[in-house]
């Protein structure tokens, strides 16, 4: 079993009841989030998790947010500047009666060989796929967005957990593993230029049918014109550098977007139909890069 201490921002978000809300919302905080975030929150059951975007009227992302819904009210957590994000969300409530606050919590994850087993014995419980538990002075959630395996949040009062530290990840073992599994990152891979489609986490952070929120309609005009024309790619190369364009016959194809701290991987954005697996490909500086894997939608 591996873990690490993931350091985000967490903000409680509640509010009233609302007489003249849309069918289906009777809380003006759900409402609100609803109509903001890129996921159904209107549709979450108490106790759940889901993964979300929050973008701008071209689709591009500002922010990512975990939001999980509990008992009367919903617990988010980013990486964004919690104090900017509350600002922001201040702003654009308008007159709506939602409230937002700053929690103080601390924030592991724990996956691979042995996690479930650990979890069933420490805390007693077994977890499906986005499942919240609230325990004493803690929640417990299996998370298997955050780098795509069999994976347990554990937000709260963590330090007195019997965790080894040699099982604990640095922050550099943390991003090659996400580089190596195509897993975007906010500011790299999700970022102004770039719709998510392009990233493939439709199924995980986008919903098509719950209705109007904001950047939906460039999402689905992306959406519907069919299979983006970019897409994430996982490449290798020695001395790659985040910003590097990818070219072919001088003409350029991709931009890298992440270099891995500890390997020769990186991620980049490159069109479909200029490249293909495991060929070679020259950057702007002149360095080799090899195209390992084009990301795809998962499906089902």
């Amino acid at each position: 079993m591996r873990w690490i201490r993931l350091k985000r921002g967490k903000i409680k978000v509640y509010g009233k009841q609302g007489k003249l809300l849309p069918k289906g919302m009777a809380e003006e905080h759900t409402a609100f989030l609803h109509n903001l975030l890129s996921n159904d929150i209107r549709g979450m059951k108490e106790n759940t998790l889901t993964y979300n975007l929050w973008l701008r009227q071209n689709g591009f992302p500002i922010g990512e947010f975990y939001v999980y819904k509990l008992a009367d009210h919903y617990l988010l957590d980013t990486p964004l500047d919690v104090s900017h994000v509350i600002e922001e969300f201040n702003r654009l409530k308008l007159s709506m009666r939602v409230y937002f606050e700053t929690l103080d919590m601390e924030h592991i994850f724990l996956f691979g060989e042995g996690v479930r087993e650990f979890i069933r014995e420490r805390f007693g419980v077994e977890l499906g796929d986005f499942e919240v538990k609230s325990l004493d002075n803690m929640l417990l959630t299996r998370n298997p967005i955050r780098l795509r395996e069999e994976g347990y949040e554990i937000i709260g009062q963590v330090s007195e957990l019997p965790l080894d530290t040699k099982d604990m990840l640095s922050e550099e073992e943390y991003e090659d593993i996400r580089i190596q599994r195509l897993i975007p990152k906010l500011g790299k891979e999700l970022r102004e230029g770039f719709s998510p489609l392009e990233a493939c986490i439709l199924k995980e952070a986008i919903s098509l049918t719950k209705g109007c929120y904001v950047g939906q309609e460039a999402i689905a005009r992306v959406y519907y014109r069919g299979r983006p024309a970019r897409a994430l790619a996982l490449l290798e190369g020695e001395g790659l550098r985040e910003g590097e364009k990818i070219r072919t016959e001088n003409k350029d194809i991709g931009i890298i977007t992440s270099v891995s701290p500890r390997s020769s991987l990186a991620l980049g954005y490159l069109l479909r139909a200029k490249v293909e697996e495991q060929k070679d490909f020259e950057t702007s500086e002149g360095k080799r890069v090899r195209v390992l894997k084009l990301c795809e939608e998962s499906k089902g």
